[in-house]
């Protein structure tokens, strides 16, 4: 029988974070990737949680940064003021389409 591995924890180095002088400097390449840029100015490196970074915490997944009843209620707004736009250029054809009815006579 195998002896389990040994369990003592080890630390094998330090999660660096990095702060920029100007954030919104940066270049974004996808969902949550961004690069640096002229604009954003040199990488401050640090721990996490030091000098005003955020904190890294094992087993957690990144909250939504969106409400869903919020986007729910503007798309229903849109939704509403998209139908009454419909409604306008619906009751302008049919006044220009009276106009020319009426021409005709």
């Amino acid at each position: 029988m195998l002896e389990p591995p040994n369990t003592t924890p080890t630390n094998i180095g330090q999660i660096q974070t990095a702060a920029f002088i100007n954030p919104q400097g940066l270049v974004q390449l996808g969902q949550n990737l961004f690069q640096q840029s002229d604009a954003t100015g040199s990488p401050q490196v640090g721990a996490p949680g030091q000098e005003a970074r955020g904190l890294l915490q094992q087993g957690y997944l990144e909250a939504s940064n969106v409400d869903a009843t919020t986007e729910l209620v503007g798309l229903i707004n849109t939704q509403r003021t998209y139908e009454l736009n419909s409604q306008v250029v619906q009751a302008s054809d049919q006044i220009l389409q009276l106009l020319t009815n009426l021409r005709r006579f």
